[in-house]
């Protein structure tokens, strides 16, 4: 008998439901439903009064519509009662204050105009001082939570922002009974099950299979408003295709699935992507590449060092630790330079770009545009292009900020092998990959393998691979990951090797960025951070 899983994966501007034959890895039916609101970065809807700078929020009930738009297309192709099993992925760290019966606040009449009561979205980056308090106050303390994040947090997460709504909003932090990540809240949705996704409680959220969650202590000294913070938050924590619930006779009428579908625990979409490339085990570099970049490595063994976002155990995939870096922005730099810069067309300068030679244009680019994650974590940091003159073309910029982001992934590669966590080839997706300039230069800068997964839904179809783990063997799913993963996925699309003369070349180069990267990055921060507060009061 045939049978499917299902997953949802929640981005940045839509949701997308693909249903995969558990047995084949055939992608049967897929459907993408756009957000009503998208992100909300200028002004709340309906109002005029602007947004304060570097707020990024979205509405939840667009997440609500989108996911039964998209649901009840792709069950025109695959009947609802041959899938055995429903995993979700989303954005991190996405989070909203809630009621305890899972309303949020921001859809209470008294809330609705206040920003802070809305959706925060992972790309919101308005809590960089609260980031800044807990760096500055977990190294006074030598929190050992800090450990397992490079000693280092970043405004995109849990605690920051949340900090952020105790210090400017404090009406919506007291009525918030709980504060949740998104993905979490989708679940619920589906199932009328709260669960947290280890995942995203253990890179975005400070906590610690070992050491748990963060102390009062530690919480009371970096604002004493957020010293029960931790009452806050969902407490049970729950593994990738761990079973979350099942899907409620309430959502199964808005949605058309079965009543009683399993579903698993939420996981980051760009975790997600690790299985939905085939990725099960050590030695493999694994990147979405999009609007941003998220790098993800397996390791049987705990390594503490500075350089990754952060380590969590099972966070990933079951049995191992997981490590995290990432770039903030990779594909959004591509098409501010394109689209906004230059107003030119991406393809065009591309072509343009593939005819130049490795140092041709004498250019080398920081890639900071959105700030810097790893292995700076700093949200303050700006881009540069260093070497311009009168003579330098739009298409050189462009292949020097294409460079820059790759120069980037060299920085994470090598912190990764430098302290004994091994990785030998990188493996790809996302909308980046299907440029061949991009991936190239990658292969050539970081001197190892591309490999280019086979499905252009590769976050989406892990969503699939953990419902179908999450259904378990009884049910018609998998008993691990490794079998589902080794089921449902299919061999690399394509695999990009290092040309060994472009590599002499962009050896020479990173010495020059690693320069400006430790210069600007590290020994002189106050330079750039002072040009944002000049940005910030203007």
């Amino acid at each position: 008998m045939t049978r499917f899983a299902m997953g949802l994966d929640f981005g940045t501007e839509s949701v997308r439901a693909l249903v995969v034959d558990c047995d084949r890895g055939r992608e049967v039916a897929e459907a993408v439903s756009p957000y009503a609101h998208g992100v909300i970065s200028k002004t709340l809807p309906g109002k005029k009064k602007p947004l304060p700078l570097d707020f990024a929020l979205q509405h939840p009930g667009d997440y609500i519509e989108s996911t039964r738009k998209a649901v009840r297309q792709v069950l025109k192709s695959a009947p609802a009662s041959k899938i055995v099993g429903i995993g979700v992925d989303f954005t991190a760290c996405t989070i909203l204050p809630i009621r305890r019966d899972g309303m949020p606040l921001m859809l209470l009449p008294r809330f609705r105009k206040n920003p802070h009561a809305w959706v925060k979205l992972w790309k919101h980056h308005a809590a960089q001082p609260e980031a800044d308090r807990v760096n500055e106050v977990g190294r006074a303390r030598r929190e050992p939570l800090l450990k397992y994040y490079s000693g280092l947090i970043s405004s995109e997460w849990m605690v920051p922002k949340c900090m952020e709504i105790a210090r400017k909003a404090p009406d919506v932090y007291r009525a918030a009974d709980l504060i949740v990540d998104a993905g979490d809240w989708l679940v619920f949705q589906l199932t009328g099950q709260f669960t947290r996704n280890a995942c995203a409680a253990g890179y975005k959220g400070l906590w610690n299979s070992k050491l748990g969650f963060p102390s009062k202590s530690f919480l009371g000294a970096l604002d004493p408003r957020v010293r029960n913070l931790a009452d806050k938050w969902l407490k049970n924590i729950v593994v990738p295709g761990r079973r979350a619930g099942l899907v409620s006779r309430e959502f199964a009428r808005k949605s058309g699935l079965r009543a009683g579908t399993p579903v698993s625990a939420a996981t980051i979409d760009a975790h997600s992507g690790v299985s939905g490339m085939g990725v099960s085990g050590e030695g493999t570099l694994s990147i979405i590449m999009g609007t941003s970049s998220c790098h993800m490595v397996l390791s049987r063994k705990l390594r503490l060092f500075n350089g990754y976002a952060g380590v969590t155990k099972d966070g990933i995939i079951p049995g191992f630790y997981g490590y995290e870096s990432g770039q903030n922005a990779v594909g959004d730099v591509f098409a501010w330079f394109t689209r906004d810069f230059l107003g030119a067309p991406f393809d065009r300068l591309s072509k343009k770009a593939r005819l130049l030679k490795p140092g041709q244009s004498g250019l080398v680019a920081l890639d900071w545009l959105n700030g810097a994650r790893s292995v700076l974590m700093n949200a303050n940091l700006s881009g540069m292009v260093l070497g311009l003159t009168l003579s330098s073309k739009p298409e050189e910029v462009y292949r020097a900020l294409i460079e820059g982001t790759a120069f980037g992934t060299k920085i994470i590669v090598e912190a990764y092998r430098d302290n004994g966590v091994p990785v030998r080839e990188l493996a790809v997706c996302g909308g980046l990959v299907k440029d061949p300039l991009i991936l190239q230069i990658y292969a050539d800068i970081i001197g190892l393998p591309v490999r280019v997964a086979a499905s252009n839904q590769a976050v989406a179809l892990g969503a699939a691979i953990f419902g179908a783990v999450a259904a378990g063997k009884e049910a018609g799913g998998f008993a691990t990951a490794s079998e589902a993963i080794a089921k449902m996925t299919r061999p690399p699309a394509a695999t990009y090797k290092p040309d060994r003369a472009a590599a002499k070349v962009y050896r020479q180069l990173f010495e020059t960025y690693r320069k400006c990267h430790d210069f600007f990055g590290r020994e002189q921060t106050a330079l750039m951070v002072g040009l944002k507060k000049l940005m910030r009061r203007a």
